[in-house]
């Protein structure tokens, strides 16, 4: 059971509340369309989780718009200075995830626009082919296809996007891009996404002449 947050009252109604909202933002990422009932309660009571996810260290993103929220650990000067140890796990990612995780922020960018739909669907061709563009000619096509299922499958331990099934035909499973991604990969780093292709391509080049020597 959730301890009552500091300078609440324990018998106050919104305590059996946020002992469901808690808990399930504890556990990850908090979609609307996954759990109404808990996003319902986090949206009335987001003040209230705030301040208990401050008592953790931890403060609350919510993005209403979008239907997703989570916890996240402060900045680290914020840390600093609140000499609060860390909940949740800052991750390094590698350059090639960083990378595709960019590309399907642009992917998402350019599926909104057009306002069709609502769900981004990508097969590992689509996701290889966006990234084949930017590479060097004579790139190995299916070791880049096997490249990019490794990195997708990190991204979806990740829950930036949902594994599917298998696509009928070509036998590839196909990938939902979450909008979770937005939160994640802000303007700045689309501005700089030729910079980083640039990167990749001297990088996958090195890598490439290095396998060559061997």
């Amino acid at each position: 059971m959730l301890n009552p947050v500091p300078g609440t009252n324990q018998d106050s109604p919104k305590q059996p509340a946020l002992s469901q909202v808690v808990p399930a933002l504890l556990k990850g990422v908090l979609y609307r369309e996954e759990d109404a009932d808990s996003w319902a309660q986090l949206v009335a009571l987001q003040g209230a989780v705030s301040d208990y996810a401050s008592v953790l260290g931890l403060e609350l993103y919510l993005d209403e718009a979008e239907g997703f929220a989570f916890l996240r650990s402060f900045p680290e000067s914020e840390e600093a200075e609140r000499k609060a140890p860390r909940l949740v796990a800052r991750r390094q990612l590698t350059f090639p995830v960083s990378l595709l995780l960019a590309l399907l922020r642009k992917k998402l960018a350019e599926f909104d626009a057009e306002g069709s739909q609502t769900r981004l669907v990508l097969t590992l061709d689509e996701v290889a082919e966006a990234l084949r563009l930017f590479l060097p000619d004579g790139t190995n096509e299916a070791r880049l296809v096997d490249r990019v299922e490794t990195h997708l499958n990190k991204i979806a331990e990740l829950g930036f996007v949902r594994k599917l099934r298998r696509q009928p035909g070509s036998g590839q499973h196909a990938f939902e891009v979450r909008r979770i991604v937005k939160a994640f990969v802000d303007a700045q780093w689309l501005g700089e996404l030729d910079q980083k292709l640039a990167e990749y391509r001297q990088h996958l080049s090195q890598e490439t002449g290095d396998q060559d020597d061997e």
